[in-house]
C-alpha cells in the first residue's frame, strides 16, 4: 500500500508531504480545487509520461516521490527479475528537469518508465470514470469473468502458443506468397538457366576468343605481312640479318682502339642476336599459322552468343554472366527447397492449432462455471444498491478465430428491471447504473485480486441518498482487504473513510497553490456539513454530519 506521498514543484502545488494508513480513505474538495492534481502525481509515479506542463516553476525541477510498503505481495521476483534491490519499504522517485526530460528511480536505482509501468500494475489501480464506460468492451468483460474463473496462468499459456502459432502462420504465408511467385516465373528461370549452362562459359575466355578470332579472321594478311617480314631479314645480299653481320664485322676490326667503339660493337652484337631471335620467332609463327575456316566458325558462333548473352542479361563481362547463372540456380534450389520448409510449418502450425484448441477448451469450461458465480455475487451487491430486479445474462458465443483470450466471443446482457428484456450493457444501462454496476464488479474482484491499493475517482457519479450509503459501506467492506481511496463529492460516502483528506485551491500573492490536508474529527463534521448544505452551514446539517459519522 501506499504510505507517503510527497509532491514538489507540480502543477499548482509547491511543496506537499502527506502520510496515508490502511483502511478506507476520502478525499473531497471543491471542483477544480486540485484532485486531479493528486491523481496526476501518483500518475508520474506509476510511469506515465510527463511534459514540461508539469512543472509550477519552469525553471526547477518537479519532484514526486511516493513509499509503498510492499512486505505482504510476493514481489521480490519482480525485483529480482529487473536487477532491482528489494525493500519491504519501496521508494520510487519521479523527477522532470526544466529541459523537460524525466527520471525514475525505484528504491534510487535508475529504471525506465516501462519498468515504472511494468511495477505499478502490482501496486495500484486508479479506477476513473473512463474505466466505468470502459466496463461495456468485451476485452474488460472477458478480464473480469478470467479473474473469478482463475483463468490468467491459462490465458498467458494460450497466448504464448498464439504468438508461435501467429509467427509460424505469417512465415508460411510469406513462403506461399513466394513460391507463388516464383512458380509464375520458374519455367523462364529454367530456360534461361540452361541457356547459360549449355553456353559453357569460363571466366577469362571472352578476351581470348577474341584475339584467335582477329588471328583466324585475318590469316591471310598476317602470312602475307609475316613472309614478307621474313624475306626482308634473311635475302642472302640485302637481307636485313646480313647487313646487320657486315655492320658488326667491320666494327669488330677497330673495337679494340676505343672503349666507345667497343661499345657500340657491343650493342650492335646485341641488336645482331635479338634480331636472330626475333626472325626465329617469326619463322616459328608462320609454320603454325593455318588456314582454319571451322575453327573461325566455332569460334564466331562462341563469341556471337556470349554477346548475344550480355545483351540479354544486360551486363559487359562473362564473369557477370556466370554470376547470373548461380544466382538462377539458387533461386530454383530454393524453389526446390520451399515445399519442404513449408511442409515443416504446417505441421508446426497443425501441432499449435491442437494446443490452442485444448487451451481455449480449458478457458471455456472455466468460465462457464464462474459465469454463475459472477453473477449471483452481482445480483446480490446491487439489489443492496437499489437494483433489486437486476438480471444479467453472459453468453459465450463460440468463434473459428483465435483471439488474445480464447476462442469466443462474449455477449454481455443486462435487465435493471422486471418485464425488460435483456440487452446489450453498454446501450441499455444509465451512468449511474454503470457507476453502481462497476462499483459491484470492483467489491467482487478484490476478494481475487491480491492487489494492495484501489483509488475510486468519483464512482459516484448518478447516485445519491441510501444508495451513495450502500456503496460508502461496500468500499469500507472492501477496505477490510485492501487499501482504498475515494475521492467524491457526496457526503454519505464520505463520512464511511476511516480517515479523510481535503483539497483545497487558494491565492498566495499572484500566485495560486493547492494543498491536501488530513482533517481532524472536528473538521470532517465541518467539511461534511459544507458538503450537505453548502458554504452557509446550518445546525441541522452539522447535526446530519455528526450522525452520518457515528
Amino acid at each position: 500500500m501506499i504510505t507517503s506521498l510527497s509532491i514538489k514543484n507540480y502543477a499548482l502545488i509547491e511543496k506537499l508531504a502527506i502520510d496515508f494508513s490502511k483502511g478506507f480513505s476520502i478525499i473531497t474538495g471543491e471542483t477544480g480545487a486540485g484532485k486531479s492534481i493528486i491523481l496526476g502525481a501518483i500518475g508520474l509515479v506509476l510511469g506515465k509520461r510527463a511534459d514540461l506542463t508539469s512543472l509550477k516553476n519552469k525553471e526547477e525541477k518537479c519532484v514526486i516521490e511516493a513509499q509503498f510498503d510492499i512486505s505482504k505481495y510476493d514481489l521480490k521476483e519482480f525485483f529480482t527479475a529487473n536487477d532491482l534491490d528489494y525493500e519491504d519499504e519501496t521508494i520510487i522517485r519521479r523527477e522532470i528537469l526544466p529541459s523537460g526530460k524525466s527520471r525514475a528511480f525505484i528504491n534510487d536505482s535508475p529504471v525506465n518508465l516501462q519498468e515504472l509501468q511494468d511495477l505499478s500494475l502490482f501496486l495500484i489501480d486508479i479506477h476513473s470514470q473512463q474505466q466505468t464506460q470502459e466496463l461495456s468492451d468485451e476485452n474488460v468483460q472477458f478480464k473480469i469473468i478470467d479473474a473469478i474463473a482463475v483463468n490468467f496462468e491459462t490465458i498467458a499459456n494460450y497466448q504464448q502458443v498464439l504468438k508461435t502459432y501467429r509467427s509460424a502462420k505469417s512465415k508460411l504465408n510469406e513462403l506461399q506468397k513466394k513460391q507463388a511467385d516464383a512458380g509464375k516465373e520458374q519455367e523462364y528461370n529454367t530456360f534461361l538457366l540452361n541457356e547459360l549452362v549449355s553456353a559453357k562459359l569460363k571466366s577469362g575466355e571472352q578476351p581470348e576468343l577474341e584475339t584467335e578470332y582477329e588471328k583466324l579472321n585475318n590469316v591471310e594478311i598476317i602470312k602475307e605481312s609475316l613472309d614478307k617480314s621474313l624475306a626482308i631479314a634473311n635475302e642472302e645480299q640485302y637481307g636485313v640479318f646480313h647487313n646487320l653481320n657486315e655492320i658488326k664485322n667491320a666494327l669488330q676490326k677497330i673495337a679494340t682502339f676505343s672503349p666507345d667503339y667497343e661499345n657500340v660493337f657491343q650493342r650492335i652484337s646485341s641488336i645482331t642476336i635479338e634480331f636472330d631471335d626475333v626472325s626465329k620467332e617469326l619463322q616459328n609463327i608462320s609454320e603454325k599459322l593455318l588456314n582454319d575456316p571451322e575453327q573461325l566458325q566455332l569460334v564466331s558462333q562462341k563469341l556471337q552468343l556470349i554477346y548475344n548473352l550480355q545483351k540479354k542479361h544486360q551486363v559487359n563481362s562473362v564473369d557477370e554472366l556466370i554470376q547470373i547463372q548461380a544466382d538462377l540456380g539458387n533461386v530454383l534450389l530454393e524453389l526446390d527447397g520451399m515445399d519442404e520448409e513449408i511442409g515443416i510449418l504446417e505441421k508446426e502450425i497443425e501441432q499449435k492449432t491442437d494446443e490452442l484448441d485444448k487451451l481455449a477448451a480449458v478457458i471455456h469450461e472455466k468460465r462457464i462455471k464462474a459465469i454463475p458465480v459472477l453473477s449471483d455475487q452481482l445480483i446480490a451487491i446491487l439489489s443492496t444498491l437499489g437494483m433489486p430486479n437486476v438480471r444479467f445474462n453472459m453468453e459465450l458465443l463460440p468463434s473459428e478465430t483465435y483471439f488474445q483470450n480464447g476462442k469466443e466471443e462474449l455477449q454481455f446482457l443486462f435487465s435493471a428491471n422486471k418485464g425488460t428484456d435483456f440487452g446489450l450493457l453498454k446501450k441499455v444501462a444509465s451512468g449511474g447504473e454503470m457507476s453502481r454496476i462497476m462499483l459491484a464488479v470492483k467489491a467482487i474482484l478484490a476478494k481475487y485480486s491480491k492487489l494492495p491499493t484501489l483509488i475510486f475517482d468519483e464512482i459516484d457519479t448518478g447516485v445519491s441518498g441510501e444508495i451513495a450509503i450502500r456503496m460508502g459501506e461496500i468500499m469500507k467492506e472492501m477496505s477490510s482487504s485492501m487499501q482504498i481511496f475515494a475521492i467524491t463529492h457526496l457526503p454519505q460516502i464520505a463520512a464511511k473513510g476511516d480517515s479523510h483528506f481535503r483539497v483545497s485551491k487558494s491565492s498566495v500573492g499572484n500566485d495560486t497553490v493547492s494543498e491536501l490536508k488530513l482533517l481532524s474529527q472536528d473538521e470532517r463534521v465541518t467539511e461534511i456539513a459544507q458538503m450537505l448544505s453548502g458554504a452557509n452551514i446550518s445546525d441541522s446539517a452539522l447535526n446530519h454530519a455528526k450522525e452520518l459519522l457515528n
